[in-house]
């Protein structure tokens, strides 16, 4: 883990942080801090936010996959079955 920064360090060094942020971008080291050397926050560069983003949602389509194929039942209703049984007309759409 990189070592935990005070606030006033943090504030102190932001100019500089943010252009390592925009010259390393992903691959720049995130800076954490807080009161007393206790992390609080964490700063970490936009594409690393943004990857970071893409793996959460990756997450939670997987775990919306893995619960829907948990209650799967089997039954499958095709497009024209299901528009016959509410009397919508497809050729009208």
């Amino acid at each position: 883990m990189t070592a935990i920064e005070t606030i006033s360090q943090t504030r102190a060094a932001l100019t500089t942080v943010v252009a390592r942020f925009r010259d390393e971008g992903a691959s720049a080291v995130p800076v954490v801090f807080g009161d007393h050397r206790k992390p609080e926050a964490v700063l970490l560069s936009f594409q690393t936010y943004q990857i970071l983003l893409d793996i959460a949602e990756d997450v939670l389509l997987a775990e919306r996959v893995r619960e829907r194929d948990n209650h799967d039942t089997g039954e499958r209703t095709s497009l024209a079955d299901l528009a016959a049984k509410l009397d919508i007309n497809l050729e009208s759409l």
